[in-house]
């Protein structure tokens, strides 16, 4: 008898085979369940609520809010699929919210949607679904999984303005053999029409994209509300050494700045360095913006570092481009990065994420934290 391959890779008929799909309450989660009800799967949806709602942090364009948790289950409802709540605010705090405000007092720029994958979501999650005995883990994130003996490998989607393959790199190996990505091969606008197929009520909903617990996206009132003493002014420094204005904290400052300075110069000025031991910023002319070589720490990577050619992408922030680079790797889990061209505001506390084009895309290889 043939074993019988099912949409998502895996040896089983739809009907004998359980999956989690994690529902934010967005048009991308729901739909996906949507799919895999359709398609005859046996279908659990978990819906994480992560902090406690507060007038302060409720908009429509955050994401996992209260209204969201309810969208979730009239979905669920209407699919007639079963739905479970799980409360992880301790652990977000924990995991997310104290890494946030840590990293910028560091004079970091973090990205909390790495660091939420990479704890609550595909690890705390990812165990609840072992436990329910599920057979994969599905989710709407725009990438591309391609199954193949039991072995997954993730690749940009082919929506080049919904792709997340930058904010999954961490995803460990044994997680991405249990996870499934169903919408990395539809456009957004192809979701939406599914979604209006199922007669799902978010098939409109507008989509999220404020950091959910950091409302109309001032990060620096959070950041107060956890750490009082975190504004503390500093001086500005030029590349010189010299004093040329007084900051309120470095927690207001990125790295390629430029509004918010307050200091005048012949020329604009940028955040060129944040010095955290001696809360001082350091600002120059836009020239010296340019960096070719990234060090980075905490390596996650997906396939073995013999797969590395000459012929890597990298990406250093979540909207930039595709860079060419080569990559050379320590014996601590660090690598440096030369980029062939020199780019503009690269800011440690974001990932450098690892790309290789084959004849299926662009695949997503891992990546690092950015160092220096």
């Amino acid at each position: 008898m043939n074993n019988i391959i099912n949409s998502i890779g895996i040896n089983k008929k739809p009907s004998d085979t359980k999956v989690v799909v994690a529902m934010s309450g967005g048009v991308d989660s729901s739909t996906v369940a949507g799919m895999m009800k359709r398609e005859g799967y046996k279908v659990i949806g978990i819906t994480l609520k992560l902090y406690d709602d507060n007038k302060e942090v409720s908009s429509s364009k955050q994401c996992c809010s209260g209204q969201d948790i309810m969208d979730a289950k009239r979905v669920a409802n209407k699919l007639d699929i079963d739905h479970k709540i799980l409360y992880y605010q301790n652990k977000f705090k924990e995991g997310v919210i104290d890494n946030f405000t840590d990293s910028y007092l560091k004079g970091e720029t973090p990205i909390p949607c790495v660091q939420c994958n990479q704890t609550v979501k595909f690890k705390d999650l990812f165990e609840v679904s072992k436990n329910l005995k599920a057979d994969a883990m599905i989710t709407g994130h725009y990438v591309k999984s391609i199954t193949n003996d039991g072995q997954t490998n993730m690749y940009k989607a082919i929506d080049e303005n919904r792709d997340q393959s930058y904010f999954l790199f961490n995803t460990s190996r044994e997680q991405l053999n249990y996870l499934r990505f169903p919408l990395g091969g539809l456009l957004k606008n192809e979701t939406r029409e599914i979604a209006k197929k199922l007669q799902l009520n978010v098939a409109d909903k507008p989509d999220s994209q404020d950091i959910c617990f950091v409302p109309n996206g001032d990060y620096v009132s959070v950041i107060q509300k956890f750490r009082p003493d975190a504004l503390k002014k500093g001086n500005i420094k030029n590349l010189e050494g010299k004093v040329i204005g007084i900051h309120d904290g470095i927690i207001n400052f990125t790295i390629g700045q430029r509004k918010g300075i307050k200091v005048s110069d012949k020329e604009a000025l940028y955040v060129i360095k944040i010095d955290s031991k001696k809360n001082e910023i350091i600002v120059g002319p836009k020239n010296k913006l340019g960096k070719k070589n990234i060090f980075l720490n905490k390596l996650n990577l997906l396939v073995d570092k013999k797969e590395f050619n000459s012929d890597i992408f990298v990406k250093v922030r979540s909207t930039g481009k595709l860079l060419d680079a080569n990559i050379k790797f320590d014996q601590k889990n660090n690598a440096e990065v030369n980029l062939k061209n020199s780019e503009d505001g690269i800011s440690p506390g974001q990932a450098c994420v690892f790309y290789q084009k084959d004849s299926l895309g662009y695949k997503v290889l891992g990546g690092g934290w950015i160092n220096d």
